[in-house]
């Protein structure tokens, strides 16, 4: 394994980029709830990671709702079942874990479901974020509830003002 890591800034704190080779494997925030699966993430090298930033500042700024990055998700099958899910969660959109569980073919595993979105290495890339309660309310979320209220209202279409009064 050839671990790297850089530091990014963003709108929501200062991000940590992990690399293996060529593929990003993780996406944390300052703070992030749940323990980084690596060890270690290898020496700094903030140089390799122009594409991740580049693609990270175009989405916090409005120009990019999908990235286009070589992505190596480390988990259990099902873990990973789950994130190729997120993936395809359009931009703006939100499903419930039960949405997910009935996709997976496991109407019954909404909780699993949970499990694995909170453990999903690679936020914002792989929108775990999109992920709401049954009820529709923001839920846990690895990087805090603002942080997630703040993706999602990044993400919302602009209202549509005809017939406005104000």
């Amino acid at each position: 394994m050839a671990f790297r890591h850089t530091v990014a800034a963003s709108p929501i704190g200062d991000l940590t980029l992990v690399a293996d080779g060529s593929a990003l494997i993780a996406v944390y925030f300052d703070g992030h709830s749940r323990t980084p699966r690596f060890p270690d993430f290898g020496p700094r090298a903030d140089d390799t990671f122009a594409t991740v930033t580049q693609q990270l500042d175009e989405y916090f700024t409005g120009q990019r709702q999908t990235f286009d990055l070589e992505l190596d998700l480390r988990g259990s099958d099902f873990e990973r079942r789950v994130w190729q899910l997120l993936t395809r969660i359009p931009y703006g959109e939100t499903r419930t874990y039960r949405d997910l569980a009935v996709e997976l073919g496991e109407p019954g595993a909404a909780q699993a479901v949970g499990n694995a979105n909170g453990w999903n290495p690679l936020s914002i890339v792989v929108p775990c974020h999109r992920v709401v309660g049954s009820s529709g309310g923001l839920t846990g979320y690895a990087g805090g509830v603002d942080r997630k209220r703040f993706l999602l209202q990044l993400e919302e279409p602009p209202a549509d003002d005809a017939g406005r009064l104000f």
